[in-house]
Formats: structure tokens, C-alpha cells, sequence
């Protein structure tokens, strides 16, 4: 009698468990570059922002391409036919799950992120900065040419606007306008503009979390300081 009560109540907790739902296993099938659906659910991927479907970008040779779906049939080739697991992370305002997904061991957003597909989406997670500047440094992807981020161009922001734009949160992101260092010593968070006194010889080692800035607004938001004296 006993027994059986603990194993009704096993199952019972196991049925109520958000834990169950959680999880995401199968063949997924690529919407856009940061979105995916796995088993009928739909997944937005954690942490990440990557160009829309229709989005153009630009090349370091200056031509225009769909950068949202390049980014997106390099996703579906990287996954190819083998199983995704994805563990939800939140839901968001349009009830599709959010998740960090992995294929074997490797993190699929922070994939992305890293060959330069998608950019780390501050605003809900700061997981994929660090992915983010490596890919800023190589030049990969995107970050080979220019583009608008995919959270100005929803707001209608175009290239040919960001390029007018000299004020306001629209900045035209490129490998070349990011030169600020972010420095990491016994005086703190630094940031160094080109052209200051320490600016040649500082050195930026991101796996020490220094980074890349293309602003200095952004160096202060993200907590650093100017040098002082």
C-alpha cells in the first residue's frame, strides 16, 4: 500500500513538473537565423538577435546582400539532419519558448554569434558578448562588412538612414567603427580611444573579458571609464 502511494505520487510530481516541458528534443527546422521549431514548438534562441529574413547588409567590397538569409541557411548547414536539444530558458510575448539550443556539445546561439550570424542580444543576456567580439575582431560574417542591428532595422532604420545619423541610439555597425579598447588592469575597466596616450601599446585579450567598443557610450553603458589624467 505504501509502495504504490510513493509511486503515484512519483508520477504525479513528474506530470506537474515545469522541467518536463522544458525541453526540446528532435530534428529542427530552421525559421531564421534565431529562430527554430523542434518537436511542433516553436524556439526563439536565448540571448541573441540575428538579421531578419529580408534584411540587407553590406559587403567590405560595398554590395548589398541578404544577410538575414545567409545567416539562416548557415544555421540549417550547421544543424543538417542530427537532433537538437533545447532548454527553455523564458517564454516570450508571442509564446514560443526561449532556449539555449546544443547540437553535441556545441552551443548553437553562441555558434552563431561567433561566426558572425547573430549578435549578442544585451538587453535579455549578456551570455554571448565575449562570442561577440571575436567575431567583431576576425571579421566574420556580418562584421566583414556593414549592417544596420536587427533591433534598429525592425524600427524601419536602413542603411542609407544609419549613414545620415550622427546622434541618437542608430549606430552603423561595422568592424572598422569598433577601435575602442576595452582594457582590463589593476585600475579598473578602461577604455582607450584611438589616438590617446596608452592607445598603441594596450593590448586586448578577450578571453580575459577585455572587448572591442564602436562607442564610447557604449564603453560607459557597459561599465568602463575613461583614463583618467
Amino acid at each position: 500500500m505504501i509502495k504504490s502511494f510513493y509511486i503515484l505520487l512519483f508520477f504525479a510530481i513528474a506530470l506537474a513538473s515545469p522541467a518536463t516541458a522544458s525541453d526540446f528534443v528532435g530534428r529542427a527546422s530552421v525559421i531564421d537565423a534565431d529562430t527554430v521549431e523542434v518537436s511542433g514548438q516553436r524556439i526563439r534562441l536565448h540571448a541573441i538577435d540575428a538579421p531578419e529574413s529580408s534584411q540587407l547588409c553590406r559587403t567590405a567590397a560595398g554590395k548589398d546582400y541578404r544577410c538575414g538569409q545567409v545567416a539562416a541557411l548557415a544555421l540549417a548547414d550547421f544543424i543538417g539532419a542530427r537532433n537538437v536539444s533545447c532548454e527553455q530558458t523564458d517564454t516570450d510575448r508571442y509564446q514560443r519558448a526561449i532556449a539555449i539550443c546544443r547540437l553535441g556539445g556545441a552551443d548553437v546561439n553562441a555558434w552563431l554569434v561567433e561566426n558572425g550570424h547573430a549578435l549578442a542580444y544585451r538587453q535579455y543576456g549578456r551570455d554571448y558578448v565575449e562570442h561577440e567580439d571575436r567575431a567583431r575582431v576576425a571579421e566574420r560574417g556580418i562584421w566583414a562588412g556593414e549592417f544596420v542591428p536587427p533591433w534598429d532595422w525592425r524600427r524601419g532604420v536602413r542603411l542609407a538612414d544609419a549613414r545620415t545619423m550622427s546622434t541618437g541610439s542608430v549606430q552603423l555597425a561595422s568592424r572598422s567603427d569598433c577601435r575602442i579598447k576595452g582594457n582590463i588592469s589593476k585600475n579598473g575597466r578602461i577604455y582607450h580611444v584611438p589616438g590617446s596616450r596608452h592607445y598603441d601599446r594596450t593590448k586586448i585579450d578577450t578571453s580575459r573579458g577585455e572587448r572591442w567598443f564602436c562607442t564610447v557610450d557604449e564603453a560607459v553603458r557597459a561599465g568602463w571609464r575613461a583614463p583618467r589624467g
